[in-house]
């Protein structure tokens, strides 16, 4: 008998919780992912990280660093895996001069926050997002306590 995984809802991978207690998301980008096989394999078995990774733009492309795909234990021998290697993303040229404008100029910084499949390809959703204080932090765990707090009242009335 196999070890139950923890599903996610629908099409989804993962999804990056850190990112939206640490930024806020200002936009968000889908992008396609350049990836090999074991990847792929890896991706359907839901053995992603999306923490601690981010998005560097260079020389009009962008690229996933700092993504962990850990490879399976049935990958091929004859294969060097590199879980945490550079992927490049696919994005429209418009999106990325975009992307840049923003970060070079506003101090905006780009972060992964959901991988799904789409049409049977592994996107990756990514956001523009500025960074929050300690006090910003605060207020959105309050807010999201309150909005907790609210539904169980409002179930417990009925």
């Amino acid at each position: 008998m196999s070890k139950s995984k923890k599903k996610t809802s629908g099409n989804e991978i993962a999804l990056n919780k850190k990112a939206f207690h640490e930024y806020f998301v200002e936009e968000t980008y889908e992008a396609g992912i350049v990836l090999q096989g074991w990847e792929v394999k890896s991706l359907r078995e839901g053995r992603v990280q999306l923490v601690d990774s981010y998005i560097l733009l260079k020389d009009d492309e962008a690229w996933w660093l700092g993504g962990l795909i850990t490879p399976l234990l049935s990958a091929s021998t004859h294969i060097q895996t590199d879980a945490q290697r550079t992927r490049k993303l696919l994005l429209h040229e418009r999106e990325i001069a975009n992307l840049n404008a923003c970060v070079d100029r506003q101090g905006y910084s780009v972060v992964p926050i959901k991988l799904y499949w789409s049409k049977g390809y592994a996107k990756l959703e990514i956001g523009l997002v500025k960074g929050k204080k300690q006090h910003d932090k605060r207020a959105s765990d309050k807010d999201r306590d309150w909005k907790r707090e609210k539904q169980r009242l409002v179930k417990g009335m009925r």
